[in-house]
């Protein structure tokens, strides 16, 4: 686990935003990954995407590393924010703007 959770580690703090789903973002595997697209897009976010599907240890080794059971998982700066269902509360609340605002994200 160590050599994924650097792996892991590597994206998480190299990037602003990244998100761990199924697919790519032209092409999501699954509906909550397309749902978590859609937020960042409309959001104009820039993202680094990693598709788990293409990487066993990846998929495993990210819930250990969140200690969250599903994917898609989203990070801003580092920080662990949730899956697809706590990414579409915030954005309805306006909170997941607010966040990558206060965070100074990068934009697309």
């Amino acid at each position: 686990m160590s050599d994924v959770k650097a792996r892991i580690d590597q994206l998480v703090q190299s990037n602003d935003v990244v998100l761990f789903m199924k697919g790519t973002p032209l092409f999501p595997q699954c509906g909550f990954s397309s749902r978590a697209i859609a937020i960042l897009d409309h959001l104009g976010v820039a993202f680094e995407a990693v598709d788990v599907l293409q990487d066993p240890e990846i998929r495993n080794g990210i819930k250990e590393y969140s200690d969250w059971p599903t994917i898609p998982q989203l990070y801003v700066k580092g920080e662990f924010v949730g899956g697809s269902d706590i990414m579409y509360e915030m954005f309805q609340a306006g909170e997941l703007e607010q966040l990558v605002h206060e965070k100074q994200v990068a934009r697309a």
